[in-house]
This record gives C-alpha cells, sequence and structure tokens, in this order.
C-alpha cells in the first residue's frame, strides 16, 4: 500500500458520557484491564498512520499522557490537546494541532473495536473521493417519527447506512470545512441545525460528496452500561 502521504489520526477523548451513569467518563473505564482508550489509540500506533492527536477534556492533558500515553508506550501521539464544548469544538481543536497536507481520520475513542482492515479500506477510498466515512448498512426497519412519536414515513432500508468512525478526509478539505462550520455556528443554530458528525460538516457547509465504506458491526461506540458488557464479549 503506497502511504507516502502524511496519515494523521485525530482521537477524540473528550465525551463526558452522561449515559453511562459513571463518575469515571467512560473513555477511562477499564476494559479487561485497560481504558477504553487504549484500545483504538494501540490500533492506529500499529497502524500506518504516521502521527496522532489526542483531543481530551479540559484539565486532562497531564493525566493522559501519564496514564494512557506513556503507560503504554504510545509513541505516535504527538500532540495532546484539550476538546471544546460541543464534539466539533474538540474535533477543531484537534485539526490546528496537524500540520501540513495528507490524509485525517477522525475517529472517536469510544470506539475501541477499530481495525487495521477498516483504516487501509477508508485510506483507500479517501484517495479517491477525499472524502469518506465508515458504516455499515442498517439491519432494522427504521421509522421517521413526528413530535408525536407517531411513525410518519418508513424510508427504504436498502439506502440507509448507520455510520461510524473513522471519518477521514483530505487535511485541507477538513480544515476548509471546520472553519466555515465556526463561522457559521450562530448562524446554524439560529436554524436548529445540530452537528453530529464530520461528514455532515463537509457535506453542508462545502457540499463535498462523502463516500461510504464499509467498516464492522463489531465497531461499536461505548456509551451505556449495557455496551460495556458487550465489548466484553467482543474482546473474550
Amino acid at each position: 500500500m503506497d502511504t507516502k502521504n502524511k496519515t494523521v489520526a485525530v482521537v477524540l477523548a473528550a465525551g463526558q458520557g452522561s449515559r453511562m451513569h459513571s463518575d469515571v467518563q467512560k473513555q477511562y473505564l477499564l476494559l479487561q484491564g485497560k481504558p477504553v482508550i487504549f484500545y483504538a489509540l494501540n490500533v492506529f500506533q500499529n497502524s500506518f498512520i504516521d502521527e496522532i492527536v489526542l483531543v481530551v477534556s479540559q484539565g486532562e492533558t497531564d493525566y493522559c499522557r501519564s496514564e494512557i500515553v506513556d503507560k503504554y508506550h504510545l509513541t505516535k501521539v504527538k500532540s495532546i490537546v484539550e476538546g471544546g464544548r460541543e464534539r466539533y469544538h474538540s474535533v477543531a481543536n484537534g485539526l490546528k494541532a496537524i500540520e501540513g497536507s495528507g490524509y485525517v481520520f477522525i475517529h472517536d475513542g469510544a470506539r475501541p473495536f477499530l481495525t487495521q482492515e477498516i483504516l487501509v479500506r477508508a485510506y483507500e477510498e479517501v484517495r479517491m473521493h477525499h472524502a469518506c466515512v465508515v458504516g455499515m448498512p442498517v439491519k432494522d426497519t427504521i421509522k421517521i417519527a413526528d413530535e408525536d412519536r407517531f411513525a410518519i414515513h418508513t424510508p427504504n432500508r436498502e439506502t440507509l447506512w448507520q455510520v461510524q468512525t473513522p471519518q477521514v478526509f483530505t487535511i485541507e478539505l477538513a480544515k476548509k470545512a471546520y472553519d466555515r462550520l465556526l463561522e457559521k455556528e450562530n448562524e446554524l443554530k439560529a436554524q436548529g441545525i445540530r452537528i453530529t458528525d464530520d461528514a455532515m460538516v463537509v457535506e453542508s457547509l462545502l457540499k463535498h460528496p462523502v463516500k461510504l465504506v464499509a467498516g464492522s458491526y463489531e465497531n461499536i461506540k461505548i456509551t451505556t452500561p449495557e455496551d460495556m458488557d458487550i465489548a466484553g464479549v467482543f474482546l473474550k
């Protein structure tokens, strides 16, 4: 595989994880003796990725450096930066830490089951299309509901994907999209538009098409206590 272009992973570990109902943030919960965040970082560490930018909650830079990066010898972590109020603020802060051109892999640190195969597939697609996101076709029928929770539409399941991370872009494209997002942040809020993933930023603000690439049904995001139980089964 040709990897002469610079590749950077921005790994997000700044979420509060309110749905976990735990005093410990979900990315630091222990999964078979290691923090959840370790698993994704370790995949990037042992991949073709050149460097990692780790985005953490405010005041946790020193903790993450000593208890995660140094403890597990994650030498590709070149920067640890603090996140912001919303997820997109954290991504923007991570992008600011990247110099030069190439490709950026934006990944939620609460997704521990990233694989080398997923990274390779995403890299191949981003080189062709400049923007791609990992995901999988939905298995269930999806209903669109109104404000009173009555079903008003059933979209064709064949066209629906559940989106995961990493979401991968040229560095230039990602920076341009997020710069524009921050410029229009108040305007979008006034319109009731909520930014939920990186692809939405590129699609909405730059009108750039985003390619879908196969991830894995095991590439789950740790969000609730039940997810920790499922993750334990996957690791076994």
